[in-house]
């Protein structure tokens, strides 16, 4: 809303200032420093009021040192993060952007079904909370809305390079030509990146229409079932990392900066034509939202560093891993996921290797057998005797590791 604003006195009344909310920058840092200032500010208010409605946290007993003493700790924190962000947001982006458009919905959407688990499990005293059935259907349902949204709306576009050829005559004619004009005109189109491979670069509709060139009218359906799978992934991966203090949301806020280095060269052409990577016009007003989301992650852990004064819940860690898994599809860089959420896809397997060697040898041999001494697989370095805080920051060391490696795939492939 003040983007509007100043753009109003701007060209008006040439206000004095008003000028700065045209450039990018100064409105990332300016969301990042509001939702930071918001989250640590009012996000001990939030607290207050969370522990006033008895909403502490009910402990299971793992058998885990220093676990009992986390009981009655406040939950549901996950409204801290989201109101640091979309406040920010509200007041700052281009809210007419299709991109910020689907990750305000995709904030409230899984913000909702988050909420709506972490209140059955403490005003219904339901331990399970919101059956897993109604998560993936939720999941689903937003995966649908963003896939559908994202193939068909006419403002989701990119662009891509001329042939050699046009581009050398152009540039023998101006060895000056702008980067703009060595872009072909903007185009439909479900291409998306392909790390460490040359050309890095893949078409949906190339799934099916090697076997019909026909088929192509049905590629949208291809892209919109890789869409469900990458938010459901990616959302459920980020509630299995949140099990022990700050480990979530340092890790969300290492992955969700490199996202946001995808969004801005993705969405500058210069930038875009120097790395040889594809233009996506306007989406470089996703990284305001990224700002401000890093900021509140940030400012959220001040309360969430060991030991914890607050828990995000599913409240936060469905909406994380709902908004990282949007951006990536944004920007075009969902088959990176495996590489930049690699935290969040340990968690994920070790939870399904775990489950799934106990099933088979409780069958074989009467008995359940465990891989680890428990799952998630932060708990099983629990187990050996980590304590909590070496394990957070042994795991975001290996996030920071992981994002360098991501941002070094717009050079190696």
């Amino acid at each position: 809303m003040l983007y509007y604003v100043f753009e109003y006195l701007e060209k008006q009344f040439r206000f004095p200032g008003a000028s700065l909310f045209g450039f990018l920058t100064f409105r990332a840092a300016l969301a990042m420093i509001l939702a930071l200032l918001f989250s640590t500010i009012y996000g001990k208010r939030i607290i207050s009021i969370l522990r006033k409605k008895q909403m502490g946290e009910t402990v299971r007993d793992l058998g885990l040192e220093g676990q009992k003493e986390k009981e009655g700790t406040p939950t549901m924190g996950g409204i801290i993060i989201i109101l640091a962000t979309l406040i920010p947001v509200l007041l700052i982006a281009k809210l007419e952007n299709i991109y910020i458009i689907m990750l305000i919905v995709t904030t409230l959407w899984m913000g909702v079904i988050g909420f709506i688990d972490d209140y059955l499990k403490k005003f219904k005293n339901d331990k399970e909370g919101l059956k897993g059935r109604f998560k993936i259907l939720g999941q689903v349902g937003l995966g649908l809305i963003v896939g559908l949204t994202f193939y068909f709306n006419d403002n989701v576009t990119m662009k891509e390079k001329l042939p050699v050829e046009e581009r050398r005559a152009l540039l023998a004619e101006n060895p000056d030509t702008p980067a703009s004009q060595l872009f072909q005109e903007e185009i439909k189109s479900t291409k998306t990146t392909i790390p460490f491979v040359k050309g890095n670069e893949i078409e949906y509709s190339k799934v099916i229409t090697w076997i019909s060139p026909a088929l192509e009218k049905y590629a949208w359906i291809i892209f919109v079932l890789v869409v469900i799978f990458i938010i459901t992934a990616v959302s459920n991966g980020a509630n299995l990392t949140d099990g022990i203090d700050g480990l979530a949301a340092g890790t969300s806020a290492i992955i969700v900066l490199t996202l946001g280095i995808f969004a801005w060269v993705s969405g500058n052409i210069v930038f875009s034509d120097y790395l040889h990577i594809m233009y996506i016009p306007r989406v470089e007003e996703v990284t305001i939202y990224i700002a401000a989301f890093v900021g509140a992650l940030i400012g959220f852990l001040w309360y969430n560093t060991y030991p914890a004064q607050v828990f995000m819940g599913d409240t936060g860690s469905l909406t994380i891993g709902g908004i990282i898994a949007v951006i990536a599809i944004a920007v075009r860089k969902e088959w990176l996921i495996p590489v930049l959420c690699g935290v969040f896809l340990a968690e994920n397997l070790s939870v399904m290797m775990q489950v799934s060697w106990f099933k088979y040898t409780k069958k074989k041999y009467g008995e359940g057998r465990r891989i680890f001494k428990m799952s998630p697989l932060h708990h099983h370095y629990q187990k050996l005797g980590y304590h909590e805080s070496k394990i957070v920051t042994r795991f975001w060391i290996v996030g920071i590791l992981l994002a360098i490696l991501s941002i070094v795939t717009l050079k190696i492939r």
